[in-house]
């Protein structure tokens, strides 16, 4: 077994106002497996998007670590840990998140070229991902001209721009019905065949939880179980 990812002890919480200050994690330490899927489950308000985000370094924790390949991501200031997400991490979310101005191809060139990708090899690569995610003949269209299960294939594409080793996904099928949820399951997995790809994702969705290959469940902001 092969730990892509640590969590030590982190704690994260919220002031709701002057007096009060909500606790939403409380001494959570979790190793992320690589080459698996791991889902955090747990009901509304228990603190998984929030530890998806820490995990993700898209926030920060009032205490603990998370070490990537032995890093503590924490140690790092803004701009570095932006740079660090973008070139090691992928992030899908709920809503899909597309620019609604560009093509779908746009879409995925855009983080390519943000770490020093020209264009034309950017746009090349990005229709490689968009075969990948079944969506070849839509590269030309705008997000609004494309269905739900496809503007999240495309997040999935972008996603998968900088060939990050571990890609973080927020209720990626919260928002779509179940013939589009079942695909894009159907799709992290293949992902995670083919390219050995480390996936974390949160879910309220029993479909995925049965197909996931370790389970964590998150209660009042502290792990219970984990399967």
């Amino acid at each position: 077994m092969s730990i892509i990812l640590s969590a030590q002890k982190l704690y994260k919480s919220y002031q709701t106002n002057k007096k009060n200050k909500l606790d939403v994690l409380k001494d959570i330490s979790v190793d992320i497996e690589e080459n698996k899927i791991s889902v955090i489950v747990g009901a509304s308000g228990a603190g998984k998007s929030t530890l998806l985000h820490l995990l993700g370094g898209l926030d920060r924790p009032d205490e603990g670590k998370v070490l990537y390949e032995q890093k503590n991501i924490f140690e790092f200031n803004n701009d570095r840990l932006a740079k660090f997400r973008n070139e090691n991490m992928g992030f899908v979310f709920q809503f899909h998140h597309l620019l609604p101005e560009f093509t779908a191809i746009e879409n995925v060139a855009i983080p390519q070229m943000i770490t020093g990708k020209n264009l034309k090899t950017a746009l090349k690569d990005s229709k490689k991902l968009l075969e990948v995610v079944g969506l070849s003949q839509r590269e030309e269209h705008k997000p609004a001209e494309l269905s739900g299960g496809e503007q999240q294939r495309v997040a999935v594409a972008r996603a998968l721009a900088n060939n990050p080793k571990i890609i973080f996904a927020d209720e990626p099928t919260g928002n779509l019905d179940s013939a589009n949820s079942e695909s894009i399951h159907k799709l992290l997995f293949e992902l995670r065949d083919k390219f050995n790809k480390t996936f974390v994702i949160v879910t309220h969705n029993p479909e995925l939880m049965k197909l996931a290959d370790v389970i964590f469940e998150i209660k009042d902001g502290v792990i219970i179980k984990k399967k």
